[in-house]
């Protein structure tokens, strides 16, 4: 008898609907400026481009996946519902009013989660993990985080690029982060980093493993560590690239529609060699870790 009554009736979704509207409608107040923050500041950057489709994506992943999952669910404690709420409302806080949009969005999405637990239990949130995970895709590094990646990336794409076209005679060379060709000056930004590319390309990429692969943990972290380099390989071309259309066309061809031409075309080349390391490694790897 202990037993049973520890279990709680599975959760009808239209009824939680019902008796959830409060804190729904609360959560959108919350939710409906810092979509609004995103969309001016962060998801107009490059580094932040994937941003819309991370969200949109990723909520219809958690709608899915939760939606599955209701016959099973069951209500989560109420301390460490309430202990979730706390902590996110009071990052969101804490961002809002000092203008630190990743804290704020990182609040918001603390309160979210706070709210699944008390609705559908830790072990449903458990199981379906990875809709949660690729929603924190959709949270902006700071500045200080992507200024300590990107310097090095840009050290390193830019020295591979210069020393690869200095190899077939073209007259280029570096100083810092800064490319000499002729007699134009290249400066080489956060975008040619890599770093850009890294975060979308790493995203995009475990969605697709996902949804073809389902979501094998060993398979997924193996696969990431193909995209970095891929993504790094990328934004090398990327800028060996503009250093022949600067070169032989002249700096306003280079910097104009063809610059941001070959950074769409890169990253859907770096898509397809990602698709093409997936489909040799699911051949390859030890039958345990492939995925199901």
């Amino acid at each position: 008898m202990a037993a049973t009554a520890d279990r709680l009736p599975a959760l009808d979704i239209r009824k939680l609907l019902t008796d959830w509207w409060p804190g729904l409608l609360g959560f959108a107040a919350l939710a409906v400026p810092t979509i609004k923050t995103l969309a001016g500041q962060a998801w107009v950057r490059e580094s932040g481009a994937h941003g819309p489709i991370v969200l949109v994506t990723g909520l219809w992943l958690l709608a899915r996946q939760l939606t599955a999952a209701r016959a099973s669910a069951r209500q989560g404690a109420l301390w460490l519902s309430a202990l979730g709420l706390i902590l996110g409302l009071a990052i969101y806080v804490f961002g809002r009013v000092f203008d630190f949009i990743s804290l704020e969005t990182l609040g918001l999405f603390g309160v979210g989660v706070a709210m699944l637990h008390s609705a559908f239990g830790v072990a449903a949130l458990v199981r379906n993990w990875f809709p949660l995970f690729y929603l924190g895709f959709a949270i902006p590094p700071p500045g200080w985080l992507i200024d300590k990646i990107t310097a090095p990336l840009k050290q390193f794409v830019s020295e591979v690029a210069m020393r690869s076209l200095y190899a077939v005679g073209l007259p280029v060379s570096r100083q810092g982060v800064t490319i000499y060709v002729s007699k134009y000056q290249l400066l080489m930004e956060d975008a040619c980093s890599g770093m850009n590319s890294l975060v979308g390309l790493t995203a995009i990429s475990l969605l697709y493993i996902y949804l073809l692969r389902g979501s094998s943990i060993r398979y997924s972290l193996l696969m990431t560590a193909f995209v970095i380099p891929i993504a790094i390989f990328g934004n090398i071309l990327r800028v060996m690239i503009l250093i022949l259309l600067t070169y032989f066309f002249g700096d306003e061809v280079a910097q104009g529609f063809l610059h941001y031409t070959a950074g769409f075309l890169l990253f859907a080349i770096d898509l397809v060699l990602v698709f093409a390391v997936d489909s040799l490694l699911v051949r390859i790897v030890p039958r345990a870790w492939r995925p199901a």
